[in-house]
């Protein structure tokens, strides 16, 4: 027992040094980390196409994972499934969330999501679960938290080969120890502007994990919205991820072409990997479902592809559920 607690205090110590630094990717991308956890991040398809400016005017599944006090920016029981792909470093997530803002003033939502990070080299997986409620204090004034769970394991050598530091905490006894086993949550508040101006504070993993798995961020959005068009700018301080609080910046717009149509492009300034990155998304959105899909690609040499897909049922289409008498 004395071998196993003196391996996961080393690994958990040095952890977030280690997600700092390049990981030895099995096909050697030369990329930084970020690619491998994106920043302890669910990216839905809609925020992913807006380059991440979706703290201010999302909702659904979007709101749940970016800013939970947006859920009741909208009335929805949406259902939603979605995949994330990064090939360069062999990354890959799938799950599912529920969000319910009709059945009553307070909004709630769940969501799970399980991924693989290369396979063939640090072989890691994780699993991410969270729990999200909204209230609005005002029509005009919305505030909300999420807890969430996150356990992560390492099958595979890192940069410093079969230590303590880099081998996946081996137990002596058999099996790994999961080097993230911890739980943290988020806070925010959403405030309508006006008609069409929406602006968002979100801080998330705000327990102080310590650990760039689950970086403690701080960080807001201003957006403008119509019926047709949504146009966000957000930006964030990151103070976890690497040796000095780092900042990024993300702005996106949304046209809805004959109210069924999502087109979609965004941008990303990521301070700490120095890296810009564009995205573009479309989909269909109709009165039973949705299907959506963006892809964001870096603007670097070497350089990262990500593909996220999301495909939701609308349960309020079917009239099962109903609003309780006086919420509007």
């Amino acid at each position: 027992m004395r071998r196993a607690s003196v391996a996961l205090f080393l690994g958990l110590s040095t952890a977030p040094l280690l997600s700092t630094a390049r990981l030895a990717f099995a096909d050697d991308s030369g990329l930084p980390s970020s690619f491998a956890y994106n920043y302890g991040e669910t990216e839905t398809a809609r925020s992913a196409a807006l380059g991440g400016a979706a703290r201010a005017f999302g909702d659904g599944a979007t709101a749940l994972f970016s800013n939970p006090s947006a859920m009741v920016s909208s009335r929805v029981y949406h259902i939603e499934a979605l995949a994330q792909l990064t090939p360069e470093v062999a990354r890959q997530a799938y799950g599912g969330s529920i969000v319910d803002s009709v059945t009553g003033r307070l909004a709630g939502g769940i969501g799970v999501v399980g991924g693989f990070i290369d396979p063939n080299g640090i072989d890691r997986s994780y699993l991410d679960a969270r729990l999200g409620l909204a209230f609005p204090i005002t029509e005009n004034f919305f505030v909300g938290a999420a807890g969430r769970y996150l356990k992560a394991t390492q099958a595979g050598l890192g940069p410093l080969g079969d230590s303590a530091a880099s081998g996946g905490l081996v137990d002596p006894e058999g099996g790994r120890f999961a080097f993230v086993n911890t739980f943290t949550f988020d806070a925010s508040i959403t405030a309508l502007l006006g008609d069409s101006v929406r602006a968002a504070i979100v801080g998330q993993n705000l327990s102080y994990p310590n650990n760039t798995l689950l970086p403690t961020t701080l960080g807001g959005g201003l957006g403008f919205g119509t019926r047709e068009l949504t146009v966000e700018v957000d930006g964030l301080a990151d103070f976890n991820s690497y040796d000095q609080t780092t900042g990024r910046v993300m702005a996106g717009g949304e046209y809805l072409v004959s109210q069924q149509v999502p087109l979609r492009v965004g941008y990303r300034y990521d301070q700490g990997a120095d890296l810009h990155a564009l995205s573009a998304g479309l989909g269909y959105i109709g009165e039973e479902f949705s299907f959506e899909a963006a892809v964001r690609r870096t603007l670097s040499d070497p350089g990262a592809t990500t593909i996220v897909i999301g495909l939701a049922y609308f349960l309020e289409s079917t009239g099962f559920t109903r609003s309780p008498q006086g919420f509007e």
